[in-house]
Order: C-alpha cells, then sequence, then structure tokens
C-alpha cells in the first residue's frame, strides 16, 4: 500500500513538473496601476536555472522581511513555478518576495545540496544589491521551502543566522544520519536519493559524516523556525517533523509545529481546504510576528 501511495505521489508531482515546464523562461516586467512590479526571469548567475521572481507590492514598510521561496522537487526535478500561488497570496498581502530556480542535482554536473546552498546565498547577495532600490533592507529575509526546498531553506537558514530572521519550512526532510533514521522504512527509500544530494556513497554500517552535515537537525541555530508535517506523508515520513521539532524544543529554539492529521505529503496542493484554513493563515501569522 505505502509503495502505491509513493508511485501516486510521484505522478502527482512529475505532472505539475511537466505542465509547468513550458512556462515562459523570458525576462519581463509588469507594473501595475499603485506601481505594484512583478518581475520575472531576473538573472542571479550564468546557469539557465539561476534565475528569480521577484514581486513587490504597491506599499510595504521599509523593514518588511522579503520572504525568499524555495521549491521542492527531490532536489533533482521542480521550478519556481510551483510556488507561484504562494507568491500571489504574499503579493496580495502585501509582502514582497523573492521565488528562485536553483541548480538541480546531477552527478555528471557535479552539483549537490551545496552547489544549492550556494544558489540561495547567490540570490541574497543579488538581491541585496537591489534592496535600496526597492526601499528595503538587505539581509533581512525569511526563507521559506517546501519538500526538498524545505530542507535547503533550513540548511541554509540555520547556517546563516544574520542574514535569516526566520524559516518556514512545509513537508521537509530533516534527518539523514540519526540511528532513528538508519532504522526506519523511510530510510530505505528515502536513502538513494539522499546519496546523490549528498555525493557520497551511502553506508548504512559506516555512514559518512557529510550525512550529518546534510541534516537540519544537526546543524540549528536560533533562527525561529515554522513546521508543517502531515501525518500520512509517505514521502517525508512524519518523523522527519517530529525529530526537528524535539530538536528545536531541546535547544530552546523559538518554533511552532502545525502537525496535521489525515494529510499527506505537500498538502497545499492536495487539500484547498487546509491550505486556506490553516496552512496559510499560520505562514501570515508566523511572518507577521515580530
Amino acid at each position: 500500500m505505502k509503495k502505491l501511495i509513493l508511485k501516486y505521489h510521484f505522478f502527482v508531482l512529475g505532472l505539475i513538473s511537466f505542465v509547468l515546464n513550458s512556462c515562459n523562461t523570458k525576462f519581463r516586467v509588469w507594473v501595475g496601476t499603485n506601481n505594484e512590479q512583478k518581475i520575472y526571469n531576473l538573472k542571479y548567475g550564468e546557469d539557465k536555472r539561476q534565475k528569480m521572481d521577484v514581486f513587490l507590492p504597491s506599499d510595504y514598510p521599509q523593514d518588511s522581511r522579503v520572504i525568499l521561496i524555495v521549491h521542492g522537487g527531490a532536489w533533482k526535478y521542480g521550478r519556481k513555478e510551483h510556488m507561484i500561488q504562494i507568491q500571489k497570496m504574499l503579493f496580495n498581502h502585501n509582502i514582497p518576495s523573492i521565488n528562485m530556480n536553483y541548480r538541480l542535482v546531477s552527478k555528471p554536473k557535479k552539483i549537490t545540496y551545496r552547489e544549492q546552498l550556494a544558489d540561495i546565498d547567490a540570490v541574497i547577495k543579488k538581491f541585496n544589491e537591489l534592496a535600496g532600490k526597492a526601499e528595503l533592507q538587505p539581509n533581512n529575509y525569511i526563507l521559506l521551502g517546501e519538500s526538498s526546498g524545505g530542507h535547503l531553506a533550513l540548511l541554509y537558514g540555520y547556517q546563516n543566522p544574520e542574514q535569516i530572521r526566520k524559516i518556514i519550512a512545509l513537508s521537509a526532510p530533516t534527518d539523514f544520519y540519526s540511528p532513528e533514521y538508519l532504522q526506519s522504512f523511510y530510510s530505505t527509500y528515502s536513502s538513494p536519493t539522499i546519496q546523490k544530494v549528498v555525493g557520497t556513497k551511502f553506508h548504512r554500517k559506516n555512514l559518512s559524516e557529510e550525512f550529518r552535515k546534510a541534516s537540519p537537525v544537526a546543524n540549528i541555530s536560533h533562527v525561529p523556525t515554522l513546521i508543517f508535517q502531515g501525518n500520512q506523508d509517505f514521502l517525508v515520513n512524519q518523523k522527519q517533523g517530529l525529530a526537528l521539532d524535539s530538536a528545536l524544543t531541546a535547544q530552546h529554539v523559538p518554533h511552532k509545529l502545525v502537525f496535521m492529521k489525515n494529510t499527506g505529503h505537500a498538502a497545499r496542493f492536495f487539500n484547498k481546504k487546509k491550505r486556506d484554513s490553516i496552512i496559510y493563515p499560520n505562514i501570515l501569522e508566523w511572518i507577521q510576528q515580530r
């Protein structure tokens, strides 16, 4: 049964990727009647994947935190258009945001999660240069990531607390190293992917330290964190969210776990009711809290 559910999830996520792969990737700018702006496919690097969409509402405080959105897709699929509904929701609530593409994991191109973290860093450096023109402050970001993008958001945020004010992680993998992970069914089907992400052979009985370095639960800093976890998520087992919740509690890091019953992976895609009544309200509340 679990294998059938996994195949269903991968099929749906793959279908979404196929539909959105045809989206226009040319640079363009939209300016609204109240001078709000939407800038699409702004380059932040030389690779064709290194593009971002910047949405600037018409009227926001200068100290507004910019939400940097990181898409999911098992580190080797996906694109920023998967997150466009979240970006539109933020825009409608007068919150500036960046929605980024990043280089996808590839063994021939020697791209691992490290290069993906470097892409997040490059986006931040690029927007820091532009922040003054947008009447915003540099290094004043909230990272929001979903699935593998949630993993990247957590890891980058914990490693860069001077730039990242808060983190929002939806359905995010958090632990590739602990005995609990190694002994779980989740590690059986996720380890081949994680091995490619880390770029190091996965030896269950003699696991490399590199897998600890790639695990958010082992790299926590004092960055407030909002976690969304479904109890029926078979792509990212519920123990991943619970493990991070426990680690944050032990280290007295401000955080909130939104644990959703009867909920699978990336719930906002498949459950409009939970998206509008649970996920979006919690995201907005977390952003607006000081």
